[in-house]
């Protein structure tokens, strides 16, 4: 279970550097992201769940 909550602090991070780091490309991704249906936004995060998924399958096998 801490796996879970360093994982999750660490995307934490991520994302308020993006944030802090970037804040115009940010916004102006957020609006892209609004003209985008929400059919492909939903494949696109059923693919990144399904990358993330093989990666962590990968690296706890080994």
């Amino acid at each position: 279970m801490t796996d879970l909550w360093i994982a999750l602090s660490l995307v934490a991070v991520f994302e308020g550097l993006i944030l802090f780091a970037f804040p115009d490309a940010w916004r102006r991704a957020v609006i892209e992201l609004l003209a985008i249906p929400p059919q492909r936004l939903r494949l696109f995060g059923a693919i990144a769940v399904a990358c993330g998924l093989v990666c962590l399958f990968l690296l706890r096998r080994g």
